[in-house]
C-alpha cells in the first residue's frame, strides 16, 4: 500500500500540472493549431509508449518514470517562455515524447505490485489520481491565468520538478532485479511478442474500447471551450471551474465506486454503465443554456468516463499474455491513438456544425457497447474451450 500511495501522489502532481494549462490553451492558439498540437503530442506518445513500456520491463519502472517526469518539467517551461508558435509546437511534442514514460510505466508499476483480485482497485487508484489532478489543476490554472497566460506553464514546470525530487527519494523499484530478469528471460525464451500480436482475439476489443474512451474524451476537451464560448459566452476562468467540478465527480466515482465496490468479474457491467452515461452526457451538452447546466451535463459525461477507463485497463492487465509493460504500453498507445485522431475529428465536425462533435461522440460511446458484447462473447467461448 505504501508503494501505491507514492504512485498516487506522483500521478496526482503530474496531472495537476497537466490540468493547470487546460483553461488557457484555447486562448493562446486557434482551434486549428490547438488540434494539431494535441494530435502531435499524442502521435509522439503513441509511438513511444510501447517502447517506454518495453524498456521498463528490462531496466525497471523507476528510472523510466523519473526520466518521464524530467521531460514533462522541461516541456512546460519551454511553453512558458515560448514567444513563437514553433516553440509551442516543440514543447507539446517533447511532452508527448515523455508522456508514456510516466503514464504507461505507472500503470505497469501498479500491475507489478497488485494481484489480480486487487488489480481493479489499484487501477482505480491510478484513475482517482488522474481525476483529482483534473479537479485541482484547472481550478488552479483558471486562477493563475488572471496573472498572465504564461504563469500556469511555469507553475506546472515547478510542480513537475517537485514531483521529480519526491519520486527520486521515495519511489522504490516495483520488482527486484532478479524478478525482473527472470520475467524478461521467460519472455525472451518464449520469443519476442510484437505489441500488435497482442491485438488479437478477445483482447483487441478491449484495446478498441481503450481507443474509444480517449478518442471521445480528447474530442470533447478540444471542442468544449469553443462550443460553450459560442453558446453561453464562457471564459477561461469559468472553463477551469467547470473542469474542476466535473473532475471532483470523476474522482469520487473512481475513489468511491471503482476502488470500493467493483470486484474481479464486475468490470463489464460497470463498463456498460459508464458508456451509457458518457453517451447521455454528450447528448445533454448540446442543450446547455448557462454555466450551471453546462457544468451538470459535463459531470454526467465525466462520471461515465471515470467508470470505463479503470475497468478496461484492469481487464487488459488481468487478461494479457505478454509482459505488463508491453500490455500497458499498447494500452497507452491506443489511448494516444485516440488522442491523435480525436481532436482532428472534432475540429472537422465542429466546422461543419458546432453541435456535431458531441452528437457523434455520444453515438461512438453507444457503439462501444457492441465492442464490449463482442469481447464477452469471445472471452466466454475461449474459457469454455480451455475447460474442455
Amino acid at each position: 500500500m505504501k508503494r501505491l500511495g507514492i504512485v498516487f501522489l506522483m500521478l496526482l502532481n503530474v496531472f495537476i500540472g497537466f490540468g493547470i494549462i487546460i483553461p488557457v490553451l484555447p486562448e493562446l492558439v486557434s482551434p486549428y493549431h490547438l488540434s494539431l498540437m494535441l494530435s502531435g503530442y499524442s502521435l509522439i506518445s503513441f509511438v513511444m509508449s510501447p517502447l517506454w513500456g518495453t524498456w521498463s520491463d528490462k531496466l525497471g519502472r523507476r528510472p523510466i518514470i523519473l526520466a518521464g517526469i524530467t521531460g514533462y518539467a522541461v516541456s512546460f517551461f519551454l511553453f512558458g517562455i515560448a514567444d513563437a508558435l514553433w516553440l509551442m509546437y516543440v514543447s507539446r511534442l517533447l511532452a508527448g515524447f515523455f508522456s508514456g514514460a510516466v503514464i504507461a510505466c505507472s500503470v505497469a508499476y501498479v500491475a507489478d505490485v497488485t494481484d489480480e483480485d486487487n488489480r481493479t482497485k489499484g487501477m482505480g487508484l491510478v484513475g482517482m489520481a488522474i481525476g483529482l489532478g483534473f479537479v485541482i489543476g484547472p481550478g488552479v490554472g483558471a486562477g493563475l491565468s488572471l496573472l498572465g497566460y504564461s504563469i500556469p506553464f511555469f507553475a506546472s514546470s515547478a510542480l513537475a520538478l517537485v514531483t521529480l525530487f519526491l519520486a527520486a527519494l521515495y519511489l522504490e523499484e516495483s520488482l527486484s532485479t532478479e524478478e525482473r530478469e527472470a520475467r524478461y528471460r521467460a519472455r525472451e525464451a518464449a520469443g519476442r511478442t510484437s505489441r500488435w500480436t497482442a491485438f488479437s482475439g478477445a483482447m483487441k476489443y478491449l484495446y478498441m474500447l481503450s481507443f474509444i474512451v480517449s478518442f471521445t474524451l480528447s474530442g470533447l476537451e478540444f471542442a468544449l471551450y469553443y462550443y460553450q464560448a459560442e453558446k453561453i459566452g464562457i471564459t477561461p476562468f469559468e472553463m477551469g471551474m467547470m473542469f474542476m467540478v466535473s473532475g471532483i465527480i470523476g474522482a469520487l466515482v473512481q475513489g468511491g465506486i471503482v476502488r470500493r465496490y467493483i470486484k474481479k468479474g464486475d468490470e463489464p457491467r460497470f463498463v456498460t454503465i459508464g458508456l451509457v452515461l458518457s453517451a447521455v452526457g454528450f447528448f445533454l451538452i448540446v442543450f446547455s443554456t448557462n454555466l450551471f447546466t453546462a457544468t451538470v451535463f459535463l459531470t454526467v459525461f465525466s462520471a461515465g468516463n471515470a467508470l470505463v477507463r479503470p475497468c478496461v485497463t484492469s481487464l487488459i492487465t488481468q487478461r494479457t499474455t505478454v509482459g505488463q509493460g508491453v500490455a500497458s504500453g499498447l494500452s497507452s498507445s491506443m489511448d494516444s491513438l485516440g488522442r491523435i485522431t480525436g481532436p482532428l475529428f472534432a475540429m472537422g465536425a465542429f466546422y461543419i456544425m458546432i453541435q456535431l462533435p458531441f452528437l457523434l461522440g455520444g453515438l461512438i460511446c453507444l457503439a462501444g457497447l457492441l465492442l464490449l458484447v463482442r469481447y464477452l462473447s469471445i472471452d466466454r467461448a475461449t474459457s469454455l474451450t480451455h475447460r474442455a
